[in-house]
């Protein structure tokens, strides 16, 4: 059973799991793309209505995070027929010990939930190719590849979900 908590990024918990997220990925990063930047999240952008910040807790304790932020859809991508309400994905994370019980695809799915919430009528986020799992839990819940939306550096793979 898989259980959420709703945390400010700058929470004494979340921030750990968001610094050992990216120790992780500095230490795994394929070396051929340079070095992994750390950035951590705005506070504000994770703040109901713009975004939230979950924690999740299995039966052990604290298992993973992940949080969803609303972004503006380039004037460009705007169709003033169908408009696009759309929320980013960011910094889902399952803690190793945690791994390979579905938790991923249920912090995705509560963040999907919650992103819906807010109105979105998409979701997007970016990855790395060297997170094969990642990009493989994102396939299979229905995100479809796409041009990169945003200039992340660490991102190779960039993807998107009507919901």
């Amino acid at each position: 059973m898989v259980s959420f908590a709703d945390v400010a990024v700058t929470d004494a918990t979340a921030h750990r799991m968001l610094s050992d997220y990216f120790a992780e990925r500095a230490v795994s990063f394929p070396a051929s793309q340079g070095a992994y930047r750390t950035t951590f999240p705005d506070p504000s952008q994770f703040v109901p209505p713009a975004g939230v910040f979950l924690l999740a807790y299995d039966e052990d304790g604290e298992a993973g995070c992940g949080g969803v932020r609303e972004l503006s859809v380039p004037l460009a991508d705007a169709d003033p027929e169908l408009p696009v309400v759309r929320y980013e994905i960011k910094h889902l994370w399952v803690a190793p010990a945690h791994r390979g019980q579905g938790l991923g695809r249920a912090i995705l799915s509560e963040l999907e939930h919650r992103a819906r919430g807010f109105g979105a009528t998409e979701v997007v986020l970016d990855t790395n190719a060297s997170l094969e799992a990642a990009g493989g839990l994102y396939r299979s819940h229905g995100y479809e590849n796409i041009q990169p939306y945003n200039d992340n550096p660490n991102a190779t793979d960039w993807f998107r979900k009507q919901l």
